[in-house]
């Protein structure tokens, strides 16, 4: 049955290469995508039952031994992100129906956002250090084309900033991959967790953790290396944007999760630990501030990102079991409200032509249910009860409440309110002032000449994602007791080395 976790790489990949083969016809390619990523989500169901019923799955492509050959792996926590990833990619492939122009669907935007889905499972399944890297090229590879597919010069100037950081991140990784395969002779997660408490050079050692901190830092725009997010995910569609802001910078805090509990443990890299609580503070409140003083609506959420991402690491610099079932559930809420937030700001784009939020009003007056769907995502990403949002940052408060980080702990509950004023502003200028145009009533003329199936398409996935958030949020306890198996399961390195290369460490 451990052959079933290659599926999430396959699926993608085979629905990219059959849309190859039909390159002239845009009919094809949407009916493939909404049926790949459908796909997608039953199997990393399965993938998810397996693992709570059999333990963690593991497989080694090509029939070669662990440490030898590719390790493929699927733990709770990998298990959990690939379900978060599958959902936001159904949802996704539904709303690009309803947003995504013709132009840019023949300019294969849809075998592009599978093969994004592919680097992103990748990375989530690897159990190898080198082919975490290879994953790592393929997402931005993917995500660097559907952030310039349109080349609008806006879109151009955002993407150079997105892949040149992105691509320096990459390097330095590369360089940490040789020197760590240098002092341990394998790459091998589970050989590494092995194999490097052994290790001699200890000095060396620190220079290759603070080199992996580096690289996951800048893809999980942690402070200060988060100037690229800003800067670009507000330009590609509104459909792009969404996926990138559920996804790419969890795949980083995933990464810090997986390097810094598996291969580097406490004793390991203290100090990156350290680095991480402080770094956790500036990236809330950098982030929070940012978004305080915009006007464009993605700008906003894009630097509500960055302010988010902070108490996942917060949570993963505590490394208590219920720190990191708290940052697992964390993650997950976050995913599904932030892309949510990116549906409602291109809903509102089709009704209001614009996304400044100085430039449209009265949305709430004509189309109230849109402003109900925007309350459920907003107030759970600001944590306000009894939604999934509430819960998550309970958690996380608790924890650092219990690891006695009192100042974090206040400086968390400072950003929280920030985050419920920022989004008191959305709903104050875009749904509740009047149209400053003279009108309660305008409707962008995009919006009148859209089809009845594409509004579906575009205000289903918001339906589905806030219900969703409500749900999470209603019925805490079964998610919670599911992430905190999985952060058991993850600091139990024990387990995942045994359940990989078959030795009891």
């Amino acid at each position: 049955m451990s052959q079933i976790i290659i599926l999430p790489i396959l699926l993608p990949l085979a629905s990219a290469v059959v849309m190859m083969f039909f390159w002239k016809s845009v009919a094809v390619h949407r009916v493939l995508n909404v049926a790949g990523t459908a796909m997608l989500f039953v199997v990393s169901l399965v993938i998810l039952a397996n693992v709570l019923s059999k333990g963690i799955l593991s497989l080694q492509v090509g029939g070669w031994a662990a440490p030898f050959g590719i390790s493929m792996v699927a733990d709770l926590v990998s298990a959990i992100m690939l379900v978060a990833t599958a959902l936001i990619g159904f949802t996704t492939a539904l709303y690009s129906l309803g947003t995504i122009d013709e132009k840019r669907e023949h300019y294969f935007f849809y075998p592009l956002l599978q093969l994004l889905l592919m680097g992103i499972n990748g990375a989530f399944l690897t159990g190898d250090v080198f082919n975490l890297y290879v994953w790592f090229e393929v997402t931005l590879i993917s995500s660097f084309v559907l952030l310039v597919l349109g080349g609008t010069p806006e879109q151009l100037e955002g993407a150079i900033k997105y892949v040149t950081l992105n691509l320096l991140s990459s390097t330095i990784f590369l360089a940490a991959v040789g020197i760590l395969y240098g002092i341990a002779g394998t790459l091998n997660m589970a050989d590494l967790a092995v194999r490097v408490p052994l290790l001699d050079h200890r000095e060396l050692l620190s220079v290759v953790a603070v080199l992996f901190m580096i690289t996951f830092g800048v893809k999980a725009a942690i402070f200060p290396l988060f100037f690229w997010l800003p800067a670009s995910y507000h330009t590609p569609p509104v459909a792009v944007s969404a996926i990138f802001a559920g996804l790419l910078t969890k795949v980083g805090v995933y990464a810090i999760m997986r390097f810094f509990t598996t291969i580097f443990n406490h004793d390991d890299a203290a100090f990156i630990y350290q680095f991480l609580l402080i770094a956790s503070a500036f990236t809330m409140v950098v982030g929070v501030l940012g978004a305080a003083a915009q006007y464009d609506l993605r700008k906003l959420l894009s630097f509500h990102i960055i302010s988010q991402i902070g108490y996942m690491i917060f949570a993963l610099a505590i490394q208590s079991p219920l720190a990191i079932a708290g940052a697992l559930f964390y993650i997950v809420h976050n995913i599904i409200a932030k892309t949510n937030l990116f549906y409602v700001s291109g809903a509102i784009k089709r009704l209001k032509g614009s996304y400044d939020l100085k430039e449209i009003g009265g949305i709430y007056r004509f189309y109230p249910l849109l402003g109900l769907l925007f309350l459920v995502p907003a107030l759970g990403l600001a944590g306000i009860p009894p939604l999934s949002g509430f819960w998550a940052k309970f958690v996380v408060i608790k924890a650092g409440l219990e690891a006695e980080h009192y100042l974090l702990v206040g400086v968390a509950l400072l950003v929280s309110l920030l985050t419920l004023f920022s989004m008191i502003k959305i709903w104050n200028e875009a749904f509740w002032k009047d149209d400053p145009r003279g009108s309660n009533n305008i409707v962008d003329e995009d919006y009148t000449h859209i089809g009845s199936t594409k509004k579906v398409m575009m205000f289903a996935p918001i339906v589905v994602l806030s219900a969703i958030t409500v749900v999470f949020g209603l019925w805490f306890e079964p998610f919670f007791d599911l992430a905190s198996r999985a952060a058991n399961q993850l600091l139990d390195t024990g387990l995942y080395i045994q359940s990989v290369i078959g030795v009891k460490s």
